[in-house]
């Protein structure tokens, strides 16, 4: 099949782009590089600053700055290159990247799925498929482990939560520290300006970052592409330049001989500074996590043969520079540019990092998106700010409330070293949550043998974990705000996601029985109006409690009865033709419907979507395909008259019932259950969008029933 160059441009799912020509994927590269790269490639304003902003001092024989040369040389060529390149972008979910794609394989897999609502016809999906049947020895006992202990899977889902709230703080850290770290450049030309306007110009650039984002990044990502490609390319050539004029001896830091001399000469305080040395390679996860926009092997290309070379010379120009001048080191980069390129390189060095902010802020959105699907996260306000590319969305309170943060980030801390300690621990954590998932994938999914998933826990897990721990030495400094934000990010989200799944079982347990429903006759024990009547309700199976107070206490009901279900599927996509599942509840004659309706985590229903003639179309389909024992004449003529009296139905009109529930912790609870139940749920499900909103609902046909969940 030949892709046209606008399925191209629209960043279309990896799993339409199976086969691509090769101009096809050297465009996709080039695009990757506005998207995926913006903070990766500004990572060089700050890591020599950061790196030695402790006590690390420098001597006359340079051990120290060819040694931390050598460590970035050597952290971007194993993790950057080796570990997410070579490997990590392997394990994609229907071409879809991200903590939780690693999740969702685990889950489909090793059967861990943490929604409730969870069905076997689930598994039929075309994207759910789970690969080849065989089971190894391995395999089978971790599966079989997480089967035993339940914990385990609920500790599985918090690791997760964790790494994702860590990459949240990532998108308050990266706007931030990037901006701050491009814009202080000024300073050298301007030597008299107070710090105080090189803070409130930083805040007034996040603020616009921050303002045009309800605009949508599809009207400007035109130029994301060329201003990357742009500053990748003067600071690879600034590099070549400085590396020649001023010590091209540099090169033999590639040798990872001189990690040693610097660890054996520094100690301690060499260990400490290593946590300013990784952040070159922070936007390595944005790498895999918008996987989903590109193909791999664009993302592959994009990265090997240019991005990479380009930062190793940016980082060797910058390190030769530095071995002549020790006096700039807190000014390095900027120190390092030639004085007829200053400006230009200035002025592109702040565009890169706005397009650098935008790519976090934008995946921040998605993750978002995709925790609201899988109930870990209250439900918000997702817009589409494009009507072609799918997964250009905009959520306002994420966006306001990530502002207010950068700002308060920015004009708290005002040194970008102190938000280098931050951003360090933030890295390192998502890193290490990343090696552990995949381990688990290596394990379960691809069924490698036991001897190259432990090679590969232990290779890359202690390079991380060396990393990690110079950065928790960093806490006091700084390194407490990611910590911070993830915990309370965390705690949001597992509030929520144990709310959400104790009402759920409260509804099963609660759910109304069908003999109950069946003893009442065809009528229902009410008077039958015409019209659709649809029931929205979290169960799959049985009628809800919801159901039992109409037939209780309403003297009439819509001719025809649908019980809709809305859920998720731990797959990123569904397409429209399996996206409706419907089912008779009860005798033909009580003209009563099932209707599941299925969502991926990648999957956000859109505003103009037009519901109510979908499942009509649906509903008829299902008539009409439905087999019946009977002569085949009247069975046809029986399917002729319940199609009409549905399409009858529709035209008189369709009412929308939906349960306004509200959670209490039972009265034999403990202190912290009803804390978490009776304030913060409760706080949230005020406050969040409602159902209806979420479900598109028209308010004129909307019937809302109070309900109260004891759990």
């Amino acid at each position: 099949m030949t892709q046209s160059p606008s399925l191209v441009e629209q960043g279309l799912s990896q799993q339409h782009l199976k086969t691509v020509s090769c101009a096809n994927v050297l465009t996709l590269a080039y695009q990757s590089l506005g998207v995926i790269y913006g903070d990766l490639s500004t990572s060089p304003l700050y890591v020599y600053k950061t790196t030695f902003s402790g006590k690390l001092s420098l001597h006359e024989n340079d051990e120290e700055i060819f040694g931390v040369f050598s460590f970035i040389f050597w952290t971007f060529t194993l993790i950057a290159l080796f570990k997410y390149v070579f490997i990590v972008l392997s394990a994609d979910d229907n071409g879809e990247g991200g903590t939780f794609a690693l999740y969702s394989l685990l889950c489909r897999y090793a059967k861990l799925s943490i929604l409730p609502n969870h069905q076997e016809m689930d598994e039929k999906l075309s994207t759910y498929a789970t690969g080849s049947p065989g089971v190894t020895r391995q395999s089978a006992a971790v599966k079989s482990f997480f089967e035993k202990h339940p914990k385990s899977q609920k500790f599985l889902l918090i690791f997760v939560l964790l790494g994702t709230c860590m990459a949240i703080g990532d998108s308050v850290l990266t706007p931030t520290i990037s901006v701050l770290s491009a814009v202080s450049g000024v300073k050298l030309k301007i030597p008299n300006l107070h710090e105080n306007y090189v803070v409130i110009i930083a805040c007034i650039i996040l603020v616009a970052i921050f303002s045009v984002q309800r605009y949508g990044t599809h009207r400007v990502a035109f130029i994301f592409a060329p201003i990357s490609t742009a500053w990748l390319l003067s600071i690879s050539c600034i590099g070549v330049y400085n590396t020649i004029k001023w010590n091209p001896r540099i090169v033999s830091a590639l040798s990872p001989v001189y990690m040693y001399k610097f660890l054996r000469s520094t100690g301690v305080e060499g260990w400490v500074s290593l946590g300013g040395v990784v952040l070159s390679i922070t936007g390595v996860e944005t790498m895999f996590a918008d996987l989903g926009h590109f193909s791999s092997l664009s993302i592959k290309v994009a990265f090997s043969f240019f991005v990479y070379p380009c930062l190793i010379l940016a980082y060797m120009g910058e390190a030769a520079f530095l071995s002549k001048h020790h006096e700039d080191i807190q000014q390095s980069f900027y120190k390092a540019i030639p004085e007829p390129v200053f400006w230009p390189v200035f002025i592109v060095a702040t565009f890169a990092a706005v397009v650098g902010s935008q790519a976090v802020i934008s995946a921040t959105f998605s993750i978002i998106s995709q925790c609201c699907a899988l109930d870990c996260f209250p439900r918000v306000k997702i817009i589409h700010t494009s009507s072609k590319i799918h997964g250009q969305i905009y959520i306002p309170e994420v966006n306001w409330m990530l502002m207010c943060l950068c700002l308060a980030v920015t004009i708290g801390l005002r040194d970008t070293n102190m938000m280098g300690h931050a951003y360090g621990l933030a890295v390192t954590s998502v890193m290490l949550v990343t090696t552990c998932l995949m381990t688990l994938v290596m394990t379960i999914v691809w069924k490698q043998r036991v001897i190259t998933v432990l090679a590969f826990l232990a290779f890359f897990g202690s390079i991380e974990l060396l990393y990690f721990s110079a950065c928790v030495y960093k806490i006091p400094e700084g390194g407490w705000i990611p910590i911070l934000l993830s915990l309370t990010f965390m705690a949001v989200m597992y509030i929520w996601n144990y709310g959400t799944t104790k009402k759920h079982e409260f509804d099963v347990e609660n759910k109304v029985s069908m003999d109950r429903i069946v003893s009442l006759g065809p009528s229902i024990g009410m008077v039958r109006v015409p019209g659709i009547g649809l029931v929205y309700t979290n169960l799959v199976t049985g009628v809800p409690a919801v159901f039992g107070h109409f037939v209780t206490n309403l003297p009439a009901f819509h001719k025809i009865l649908v019980f809709v279900c809305v859920k998720s599927v731990q797959v990123p996509y569904i397409g429209e033709e399996e996206r409706f599942v419907i089912s008779r509840v009860g005798p033909k004659e009580y003209g009563m419907f099932r209707s599941v309706v299925r969502y991926g985590y990648r999957d956000v229903p859109r505003e103009m979507y037009d519901f109510e003639s979908r499942l009509v179309s649906a509903l008829i389909e299902f008539v009409e395909t439905e087999t019946e024992e009977e002569e085949e004449v009247l069975n046809a003529r029986r399917k002729k008259e319940e199609c009409m009296e549905i399409m009858e139905a529709k035209e008189a009109g369709v009412a929308y019932i939906l349960g306004h529930s509200y959670a209490k912790a039972k009265q034999s609870s403990s202190l912290l259950k009803k804390l978490a139940v009776n304030v913060v749920f409760a706080f949230m499900s005020t406050n969040c969008r409602g159902t209806d909103v979420v479900l598109n609902v028209p308010h004129t046909s909307l019937l809302e029933v109070g309900m109260v969940y004891y759990v």
